[in-house]
């Protein structure tokens, strides 16, 4: 695996900048002006690229409305519909992808879409979209997934419902037609989806099982899940966008309005620097916070010959003393000149005498700090 992925000059992974990818769906709710007023919106909020679905109703299913074609769930977002009219509702028209992605371009921001059958790889094409999405319900289509890595373009599958068994038949699918960028994405299939149901933890079990790039397709509330992927090594976000969830639209109830994008996009950036390495000690710009450290300073004033005690030795900041470990080192020696209150303690404040017990006692300390 390639430590770093490129989709039209963008680099993916997990030395680059987290990839947020605003997913447009159905939240056109059937009009042009309303998509590419999304389009604008999430180039808005920073997000890197806008994502379609590509399919009509008839290559998703049968136009029936009875038994498993009809979603009687009462729990669905989608409770009295059938599978046909959702999927009429929710479709982008194809002629729109062209306008929608020569925007998305023009904003900056790179288009692609997920294709639900090999009509729709190879109308993309012709569109010339420089990655591929696989949507969970069809990580088990390894047809879809051969003709969609025999393009040689980068390819997201997202993994929802998928066991190990099906998740290594798509990733070998995927490869041994030619896909050599594979992103895959931890999903969990449900419209919202529930924190406790989301299991973050899987994202490295997955980058060490399949090693590649690995993200998370988010349907949960906020950014909370977001956000916390970036620390378990997610390189890529994608979460469903809208311009208001009051709007309404197939996939509303679970999509980002612009200000909570802009806050995910800034976040998981946040969250993504803050990784940094493996340090101790201090760096670079820690090193003038050293004298907020407490230390041990002489509070009162000495003559010399003057011993010192635990009343004219105090442990406070700032830090330019000895540091507090010494203080009962200290106690009982003598100073070898005046000293004045509110003077940093050092060992060459001591009587000779006490100096040479004092300074050995420094080195195996420095030694030991070594």
């Amino acid at each position: 695996m390639t430590d770093t992925i490129l989709v039209a000059g963008r680099s993916i992974g997990r030395s680059h900048k987290p990839f947020i990818i605003a997913e447009m769906s159905g939240n056109h709710n059937q009009s042009l002006d309303r998509a590419l007023a999304i389009v604008e919106a999430a180039a808005k909020t920073g997000a890197h690229a806008l994502k379609l679905q590509t399919y009509t109703a008839d290559t998703m299913t049968l136009d029936l409305d009875h038994g498993e074609f009809f979603i009687d769930d009462p729990n669905s977002l989608w409770k009295g519909h059938s599978l046909h009219k959702l999927y009429q509702q929710a479709y982008t028209p194809w002629e729109w992808h062209k306008p929608i992605f020569e925007h998305a371009r023009a904003l900056g921001m790179i288009p692609f879409s997920t294709p639900f059958d090999v009509t729709a790889v190879d109308f993309l094409e012709g569109l010339g979209v420089p990655c591929y999405k696989i949507a969970s319900f069809e990580n088990t289509d390894l047809p879809l997934i051969r003709k969609v890595a025999s393009t040689g373009k980068p390819m997201i599958i997202s993994t929802g419902m998928a066991t190990v068994a099906e998740i290594d038949e798509a990733v070998r699918a995927a490869r041994e037609a030619g896909c050599k960028d594979l992103v895959l994405l931890k999903c969990t299939s449900t419209y919202p989806a529930a924190p406790s149901d989301t299991n973050l933890l899987t994202i490295p079990h997955l980058r060490d099982m399949f090693d590649c790039e690995i993200g998370l397709s988010d349907h949960t509330f906020g950014i909370g899940a977001s956000v916390a992927s970036i620390a378990l090594g997610a390189s890529v976000i994608e979460k469903h966008f809208t311009l208001a969830r009051a709007d309404g639209g197939v996939d509303s109830t679970f999509s980002m309005e612009p200000d909570e994008m802009a806050s995910l996009v800034v976040e998981t950036e946040r969250a993504w620097m803050a990784l940094g390495q493996i340090h101790y000690g201090l760096t670079e710009k820690e090193k003038a916070s050293l004298t907020f450290r407490r230390s041990i300073y002489v509070a009162e004033d000495l003559a010399p010959g003057d011993a010192l005690t635990e009343k004219n030795l105090r442990i406070i900041r700032p830090g330019l003393g000895l540091p507090p470990k010494y203080l009962s080192s200290l106690i009982g020696k003598r100073v070898g000149r005046s000293v004045r209150k509110g003077t940093p303690m050092s060992w060459d404040l001591l009587t000779p005498i006490d100096d040479t017990v004092a300074e050995p006692r420094q080195a195996v300390s420095g030694n030991a700090r070594a």
